[in-house]
């Protein structure tokens, strides 16, 4: 439950770093990061394990990059559900999806060190 909570923490903390420096990424405040984390979290787990599912062989053959645009694309859902989150593009979604896959590999990485 620790793991959880930390990730999902760190998760908002890079939404708002991505938001301070790149272009079309905005985040209006804490309270929106938290729940854009939050909303992309389900939004894997649930439509984006179907969708993981459904494109396996694709990611396949692009050696899993392909999972990156399955990721920018639940940001971009989660900008129009979230108040106060907006990412304008692909581009920021892509780069937005990059930055929390690397937080997830850290996390997920210190966790089996402890």
């Amino acid at each position: 439950m620790l793991k959880l909570l930390i990730h999902w923490l760190l998760s908002a903390l890079t939404l708002l770093v991505i938001a301070h420096f790149l272009p079309g990424f905005v985040v209006r405040g804490l309270v929106p990061a938290l729940l854009a984390a939050l909303v992309i979290g389900l939004l894997n787990a649930t439509l984006g394990l179907l969708l993981k599912i459904i494109t396996f062989p694709i990611t396949i053959l692009t050696l899993g990059l392909f999972l990156l645009v399955i990721n920018a694309m639940m940001i971009l859902l989660a900008s129009h559900i979230v108040t106060g989150f907006h990412v304008s593009g692909w581009i920021p979604a892509l780069w937005g999806a990059a930055a929390l896959a690397l937080v997830g590999i850290a996390v997920h990485a210190g966790s089996k060190r402890v």
